[in-house]
């Protein structure tokens, strides 16, 4: 499909790719239909709720694509959509067909995918549900009232209820008005502020959940809600759901690098370009601060940088991935269909062709023009992005998705728990690194070389440049299950408290920590840089300084320098433990010798598409002092001038 450069710029793309794209896999995933279309059957492991539901999945969250490309283009529809998906609904909801669907009493899973059966009958409303036999429309309504009072877990699923009950009630059948209630208080309570949720998160307690459910289930679902209901939604909701998505938006589009790349953070990834949700739903509601021709241009860019990265197979499908397919991402809940939730990505449909969103050319984002400096208060983030090189990074001292009232010591989940975070670079995700966390991370090591874990952590300070966060040091004494998994957790050895802060200039990070408390047994302290990975091994050096630093063919660099107190670099490979690459590396600082209570200890951390190597630290000066009740007074001089200082206290 030619690109046009007049209206997009940087991207090339239009419309006219996006519905190519759209008709492209949906056509793709119907040779795995069953006869009647109810069912999906597409190739992979099943989730662990099975086949049969892992079928209803893969049509629900195809149709959900369908809904949004029919949206504006039913009457004409060439790729016969309409009349494919109608024929799965009704062979689906007929529990006398070989095709049906597993009902929502009889499967968890389901309850999911009827949010997304609805939304898409909402949006396909005159070419499905008004040419539907009235029998099936009111098979799809007794199939829909199973979920009705139903249980659901306290998170963005009481959303698939409320969902589910707005349809109903807009098309006259049963529905709960306390599921909707529901959803609705919840959702206040997991409001952090600055248009943030968390997805779910204890009464009473810190929420501490933060990824992109963040914004497509938090801010997606109640404002379609409104959508779906009209006037039956109480009318102070629509304005009240419109402000927070638009200052979400205002934090959100500096998450996505130069070239398209998202934060590589949080669960679920496999759902890809899902994060772009917020994104459109904020056109669609008039509820973005974004012009909309940079609404297109970060859309576009997203969805073309998982193209050409290879999102899509020989075969037109979305394997379980990142990029191509990498099986590590799967998580128990995963099946073949899942990928097919980046669905939601597609709603900015719905506009019209018409709209400015379409029709307007595309503008910069703001990381091509200057760096980018964000304090994002909920998750406890700074941001840094850097214009040379296109790179967003994250430091996290707020968010580590921990349960029950974030005391309890709990194992690390990879892409929660770690110090840094970025579109370039990915944390390691198999067995092995779950039980020994290392890129981007603090630890202590123990007599056996064992690395402590971080999760939970609290959160002490979060100002423009500089973040400082603790937590107990802890081991866990049998093998961490993988997240979400049913195995039982560990228990855990615990030890003295870790102190960490972060100082930010640009690509620059210098991370200074230090330990408190009884240190009952020998200790060493290791820290993690960035892990690199890429199709080929990483080219990998190490310094006397000490410093270590890896750098990828095309040029990114994770480098790691010591500036006070550590004696010992190196760096750690792996094979396919990452979802950018099969080849992963990452530099890392260690001491020789027993950490020393009340030390601070500092390294110089960077990601750089420009900058790498001991170099990197040449003109980075380090002072500390101590105060009279043994607070550490850090104070960091940058190579242009500027100042930062930070304060780490000893636990009280």
């Amino acid at each position: 499909m030619p690109e046009d450069r007049l209206l997009s710029p940087y991207t090339g793309w239009t419309r006219t790719h996006w519905e190519g794209l759209a008709d492209a896999q949906l056509a793709a995933v119907r040779p795995y239909a069953t006869d009647r279309h109810a069912l999906l059957h597409l190739p992979g492991p099943a989730s662990r709720s099975g086949r049969h539901s892992d079928g209803l999945e893969g049509f629900a969250r195809t149709f959900l694509l369908a809904g949004f490309r029919l949206a504006h283009s039913g009457d004409t529809d060439p790729g016969g959509h309409a009349e494919w998906y109608a024929d799965g609904l009704t062979a689906g909801t007929d529990p006398r067909s070989p095709d049906h669907w597993p009902t929502l009493r009889e499967c968890r899973q389901a309850k999911v995918e009827c949010a997304s059966v609805a939304i898409a009958l909402h949006e396909t409303r005159p070419w499905i549900w008004e040419r539907l036999d009235d029998g099936v429309r009111q098979r799809i309504i007794a199939w829909m009232t199973d979920m009705l009072g139903s249980e659901v877990p306290d998170n963005n699923w009481v959303w698939f209820r409320a969902i589910t009950s707005a349809f109903l009630r807009s098309v006259g059948g049963p529905w709960s008005a306390p599921d909707i209630d529901h959803a609705i208080a919840r959702t206040e309570e997991w409001y952090a502020g600055d248009g943030w949720y968390a997805d779910g998160g204890d009464r009473g307690g810190a929420l501490r959940h933060f990824d992109y459910y963040s914004g497509w289930a938090m801010q997606y679902y109640p404002l379609w809600y409104c959508r779906i209901s009209g006037a039956d939604a109480d009318p102070a909701l629509l304005p009240r759901y419109r402000a927070r998505l638009r200052r979400y938006l205002d934090d959100a589009q500096h998450l996505v690098a130069a070239d398209g790349a998202p934060l590589y953070q949080g669960r679920s990834l496999t759902y890809r370009y899902a994060m772009l949700c917020p994104l459109w739903t904020g056109a669609v509601f008039d509820a973005t601060p974004l012009p909309a021709g940079r609404t297109r241009r970060l859309a576009s860019g997203v969805l073309r940088h998982f193209t050409e990265a290879g999102c899509f197979d020989g075969r037109g499908l979305q394997p379980l991935g990142w990029h191509g397919e990498f099986p590590a991402i799967r998580q128990p809940y995963s099946g073949p269909g899942s990928p097919y939730w980046s669905s939601k990505g597609f709603a900015g449909l719905v506009l019209p062709a018409e709209h400015p969103v379409w029709t307007e050319k595309e503008e910069a984002l703001p990381i091509e023009n200057q760096d980018v400096r964000r304090t994002l208060t909920a998750p406890g983030w700074l941001v840094s992005g850097t214009a040379a090189d296109g790179v967003v990074r994250v430091v996290n001292h707020g968010s580590d998705h921990a349960f029950g009232d974030g005391v309890d010591a709990e194992a690390d989940d990879p892409v929660y728990s770690r110090l840094a975070y970025a579109t370039h670079a990915a944390p390691d995700s198999t067995d092995a690194s779950l039980n020994d966390p290392l890129d981007s991370h603090i630890a202590l090591l123990d007599a056996e070389g064992r690395p402590s874990h971080r999760r939970p952590l609290t959160r002490l300070h979060l100002g423009a440049r500089t973040a400082v966060s603790r937590h107990r040091a802890h081991w866990p004494l049998g093998p961490v299950p993988a997240p979400y998994a049913h195995d039982p957790a560990p228990d855990f050895r615990t030890g003295p408290w870790i102190t960490t802060a972060s100082v930010l200039n640009g690509p620059l990070e210098v991370r200074l920590t230090r330990v408190d408390g009884p240190l009952e047994e020998p200790l060493r302290l290791r820290l993690g840089g960035y892990c690199l990975a890429t199709a080929e091994p990483p080219l990998a050096h190490e310094a006397s300084g000490p410093a270590a630093w890896v750098r990828r063919p095309a040029g990114l660099s994770s480098t790691v320098v010591a500036l006070r107190g550590f004696d010992e670099a190196g760096i750690a490979t792996a094979r396919d433990a990452n979802a950018l690459g099969p080849h992963s590396a990452t530099p890392w600082l260690g001491t020789a010798a027993e950490v020393r209570p009340g030390t601070v200890y500092a390294a110089l951390v960077c990601l750089s598409g420009v900058i790498e190597g001991p170099a990197t630290a040449e003109a980075v000066h380090l002072e500390v002092s101590y105060d009279g009740d043994g607070t550490a007074l850090a104070s960091v001089t940058w190579p242009d001038g500027t100042e930062d200082n930070v304060r780490l206290e000893p636990p009280s």
